[in-house]
């Protein structure tokens, strides 16, 4: 199928082909014609699904027929909700490449850099606004933003924001846009609370479920090291001599831990940064898009920062440290592989973290191939030493996710 078949405006086709997009993804097919009806939508996909065109052509086309107020400043029409900075800012990124020719103007604001640039443009007036909810809230509290002309609402990543505590705030936001909207709702997993916001928010929606485009055991080739932890780094390092790796997005548990791995790589001659949250906005957003334009070879990240990292070719993605949530593995390797290409995904698991790895393969169905006579192996502890160690263990938080987790199908 031809985006030209969704009923999509010549404008916006227009763009898509600047972008280079001719065939739309299964949620794009699944979700466009219903929302361009007005339809409100119940999504549960996962990061390299194509979501974000998914909501924003429609949302783009729906504005566009709208007779242009020559008088005064523009209204916001549509707000999206995103958990992290740098998913707000892809986003909007996005919205301003498929709507270029419709004259439209969009702002993403979010926290931790000043509030006075984005006033500003909100007093200029727009007609779509990304934001994160805690500085959205904030400059709502102020004034500066009124949402009672809104008509499209999309709440994008629903679950992460259930995880950072953001619903709260999201709440709050909700009770300033009109009842008469049509609503989005995605999230990669169904927890009970997010079921229980999409019953009040949606009103008779469409109901769409996808996995990846290309299924993680399908096109990214996975692999494990088994190593002790203290060698992790020796091995990361050992691994980067290979030129073949043109790019690496690392993955720590920590911002502590994230910070130590990058400087151990600078010393040992790898161009790499870190991104998290201790990080300024703006660092975060230098060390981004470095990485993207390839100055940067390594980028070590922890999985809030990375959330809405979209980077295209990206070769290999290292999960230095095991995920305690499996869902998250799906999302990190996610990185890698996009749009049909191929990626690499590496795992590093010491004597700690093999439940996590049995978790992480059960939801995969698949296990992982081990890669054997490497420099730094698993030299397990002798058991009458291990037994005279403190009890030292990962929470696998099963607990949480068992009753959420959505099959993985292959």
């Amino acid at each position: 199928m031809l985006f030209e078949e969704l009923k999509i405006s010549e404008p916006i086709q227009k763009a898509l082909k600047t972008e280079g997009y001719t065939n739309p993804t299964p949620i794009q097919v699944k979700a466009i014609p219903f929302l361009l009806k007005g339809k409100d939508l119940l999504g549960c996909a996962q990061t390299g699904t194509g979501k974000t065109a998914a909501f924003a052509i429609p949302i783009l086309q729906g504005i566009s027929k709208e007779p242009v107020n020559t008088k005064g400043k523009r209204q916001i029409k549509a707000l999206i909700l995103a958990p992290t900075r740098e998913l707000a800012i892809q986003i909007n990124d996005s919205f301003k490449a498929y709507g270029r020719n419709l004259g439209l103007k969009s702002l993403v604001i979010y926290g931790g850099v000043s509030q006075n640039p984005q006033t500003k443009f909100l007093g200029i007036g727009i007609d779509i606004l990304v934001a994160t909810p805690g500085r959205l809230l904030d400059l709502i509290n102020q004034g500066f933003v009124k949402l009672n002309t809104a008509k499209y609402f999309v709440l994008d990543e629903a679950d992460q924001m259930l995880d950072m505590g953001m619903l709260p705030d999201v709440k709050r936001i909700i009770k300033y846009i009109p009842d008469r909207r049509q609503t989005m709702l995605f999230s990669a997993t169904m927890p009970d609370e997010i079921g229980k916001l999409a019953s009040t928010l949606l009103k008779d929606p469409i109901k769409v479920e996808v996995t990846p485009v290309s299924s993680t055991v399908d096109i990214i080739k996975q692999e494990v090291y088994f190593v002790n932890k203290s060698n992790k780094t020796a091995l990361l390092i050992e691994l980067l001599k290979n030129k073949e790796i043109q790019s690496a997005l690392v993955f720590s548990r920590t911002k502590h831990g994230a910070d130590k791995i990058v400087k151990a790589l600078v010393k040992a001659g790898n161009p790499a940064e870190a991104i998290h949250g201790n990080k300024s906005q703006n660092a975060r957003q230098a060390a981004l898009n470095n990485f993207k334009a390839k100055k940067t070879r390594v980028l070590v990240a922890t999985d809030i920062a990375a959330r809405g990292i979209d980077i295209d070719e990206l070769s290999h993605v290292f999960n230095f440290d095991l995920p305690e949530v499996p869902e998250t593995y799906v999302h990190r390797i996610g990185r890698t592989g996009r749009a049909g290409l191929g990626g690499i995904a590496i795992a590093f698991c010491d004597q700690e973290e093999k439940p996590l790895l049995k978790e992480i393969q059960k939801l995969i169905s698949k296990t992982l191939p081990v890669v054997e006579g490497h420099p730094f192996p698993l030299i397990e502890m002798p058991p009458e030493i291990k037994a005279a160690q403190p009890a030292k263990k990962l929470a696998v938080k099963n607990s949480q996710v068992r009753n959420r987790r959505p099959k993985y199908k292959k």
